[in-house]
């Protein structure tokens, strides 16, 4: 059976959370699509001593592994915005196209999340969400899970990410025209993953 979940938002609204949780429920693949350009912004930045180059990003798009999203500091902010930023290249995005589309069509169905799944990725997608929350849940989540960040830090970062995603010239961030939409600002966890369609 072939059924694919596209799962969009932004940054701590929920989606991963609720993508992971949903694909255990279902015995579907799961793939959180943002790992893919987080290790490739990562590794750009190590191996270009800090600096992310266009064409250096692309050929490590080409090379990724399994074992690049292994990576203990993929979920690190230093990741998170290295990604929002090699994510805007073209040449990248072209060379992970072919993986995500293979895996959303995978049999025994397949999960994916990210900023444009339903709207590039997976068009032909059986079932679209978008999640989203308030700016200010969104920071509080990031400032929690990242420990010592100050609040307004994180919120600037997470706004001007939100900002990059959703201006980029190729695949910006926006909900699919047929995505039912999840605001996750007042739910718990559970009450998001439970929250019905």
């Amino acid at each position: 059976m072939i059924f694919t979940v596209a799962i969009d938002g932004p940054a701590a609204a929920g989606k991963g959370t609720i993508s992971r949780a949903l694909a255990a429920a279902l015995g579907f693949a799961h793939l959180d699509t943002g790992l893919l350009y987080r290790a490739v912004g990562v590794q750009a930045l190590t191996d270009g001593r800090g600096v992310i180059d266009p064409h250096w990003s692309a050929e490590l798009a080409r090379r990724l592994t399994p074992e690049d999203l292994a990576r203990d500091d993929l979920r690190s902010a230093r990741a998170g915005q290295a990604a929002s930023k090699v994510a805007a290249m073209p040449a990248v995005r072209a060379a992970l196209l072919a993986f995500q589309k293979s895996f959303a069509r995978r049999d025994g169905g397949a999960v994916l999340d990210g900023r444009d799944i339903g709207t590039v990725i997976c068009p032909e997608a059986e079932a679209k969400l978008y999640v989203t929350a308030s700016d200010e849940v969104r920071a509080e989540r990031r400032r929690a899970e990242l420990g010592s960040a100050s609040f307004e830090q994180v919120l600037a970062d997470l706004r001007a990410r939100d900002a990059r995603d959703a201006a980029r010239d190729v695949a910006p961030m926006k909900p699919a025209k047929d995505a039912l939409l999840l605001d996750t600002t007042d739910l718990s966890i559970d009450a998001a993953v439970a929250a019905p369609p």
